[in-house]
């Protein structure tokens, strides 16, 4: 199961995440998402579990529990949804 957790504090790490969700069972991966451009945490992050069971114990017992003095917001992943096309390099001739 893909987990997120979201309004996670700027300094959290790949492996925090690991370690805080490895209490409950097995992680295959985890992830803080970085922005690009300032190379810097974007609050939120995903982990993989891969036995449902496990996963939901983790979701139950750490949804709006304090990580690093924020509380954070766990629940199972949505899938991504298609990006809808930028119109930013569209030139026109008017």
């Amino acid at each position: 199961m893909n987990i997120y957790i979201g309004n996670l504090d700027y300094g959290v790490t790949d492996a925090d995440l690991r370690r805080y969700f490895e209490v409950y069972g097995e992680v295959s991966n985890s992830t803080v998402i970085i922005d690009k451009f300032t190379d810097r945490s974007k609050g939120f992050g995903f982990v993989e579990m891969p036995n449902n069971e496990d996963a939901n114990k983790a979701i139950d017992a750490l949804n709006n529990s304090d990580m690093n003095g924020r509380n954070i917001k766990v629940n199972e992943a949505q899938p991504r949804e298609p990006r809808k096309p930028s119109n930013r390099n569209f030139r026109s001739n008017y």
